[in-house]
């Protein structure tokens, strides 16, 4: 079977998908995280799991969605995938306690068909993933997720391997920057912004997310009262570059389809169009999914106003159709 994703870039989109979210949160230390839409997430997992099954939490971090479901179904196995090597660490001293109910591994979302296949070819009760950013990510100048924070343009999930952001524009020529910053951020104003970024780097201006956010504020002028920031949207567009967003939840989405069981659910949160677009096409396909979300869900506004963070989140929940039998043929 060939599933076929495919992204528009020429719908509208407004100034909220693309709020940076740089409050100040907790984890600057410890690898602590808010999570976004938790009950949302969870009893779209658990209310179709199947007795006794494994659950996949894709999107380990802090642990929050896995140790809901641990709690709220005794009878549930749970497989956390994360590459970021402090939020493996964190969520296994958060979840020690359910023993071995509960496996962390470091490891891409996008590689996780990979893993499984080499761990158990037993078909998933549910599987949920949070696409965004993490706090102690964003807040962690060390990382250069945040033009917030001044530190290196780093903007890796995992700092252990990849190309940096500063790496990347460094390799591209503005054109091919301006590309990116248009097609991941969608900024309208990609190619003077682009411009601007290549002579900083060029003129040895270029080493910290100062600098970036500086050179954007030069080519498009400050942000409005009340306005999103004018970096956002670039600091979105080489983040996503520099991980291969876009790609690594085209992988996802298509292992998901072939390892979650007939009847049980997928529950995804999104926090960017390029996102939601993509799982929104995975859960139309009326003869693989079921949406159970017609339109996505958002966080409430008790929620929005304790963590912020949630005000872009986007859940949506598919329920995996039965295989034609040609299908489950060996």
């Amino acid at each position: 079977m060939t599933i076929e994703l495919q992204i528009c870039f020429d719908e509208a989109v407004s100034d909220d998908e693309f709020v940076w979210f740089d409050e100040e949160t907790q984890g600057m230390g410890d690898f602590e995280h808010t999570t976004v839409m938790l009950d949302e997430v969870v009893e779209g997992v658990i209310a179709t799991a199947a007795q006794g099954g494994l659950v996949v939490d894709a999107t380990l971090g802090g642990g929050g969605h896995t140790e809901a479901i641990l709690e709220r179904r005794p009878d549930l196995r749970v497989i956390g995938f994360d590459r970021d090597p402090r939020a493996i660490e964190a969520a296994s001293q958060r979840l020690a306690r359910f023993g071995d109910r509960f496996r962390a591994l470091q490891t891409a979302f996008s590689d996780g068909g990979e893993v499984l296949d080499e761990l158990t070819r037993e078909p998933l009760a549910g599987l949920c993933a949070d696409l965004g950013v993490s706090s102690p990510q964003i807040d962690d100048p060390s990382r250069g997720m945040s033009f917030r924070h001044s530190g290196p343009l780093d903007m890796r999930m995992d700092t252990t391997s990849g190309e940096t952001a500063l790496e990347l524009i460094g390799r591209l020529d503005a054109d091919e920057l301006a590309d990116i910053i248009y097609r991941y951020g969608e900024e309208r104003r990609s190619r003077r912004i682009a411009r601007t970024i290549k002579r900083a780097f060029d003129e040895d201006e270029l080493a910290t997310t100062a600098d970036l956010r500086r050179a954007i504020v030069r080519a498009v002028g400050p942000a409005r009262i009340g306005g999103v920031d004018p970096a956002t949207r670039t600091f979105q567009g080489l983040r996503i570059a520099v991980n291969r967003e876009i790609e690594e939840l085209e992988r996802l989405l298509l292992w998901a389809t072939q390892r979650v069981a007939p009847g049980a659910s997928f529950a995804i949160l999104s926090f960017h169009s390029l996102e939601d677009r993509l799982v929104k096409e995975l859960f139309r396909q009326g003869d693989v999914w079921r949406a159970l979300t017609k339109k996505p869900r958002t966080a409430s506004d008790d929620e929005v106003a304790l963590n912020p963070r949630a005000r872009s989140a986007k859940l949506r929940v598919g329920r995996r159709l039965p295989l034609p039998e040609s299908e489950g043929e060996e």
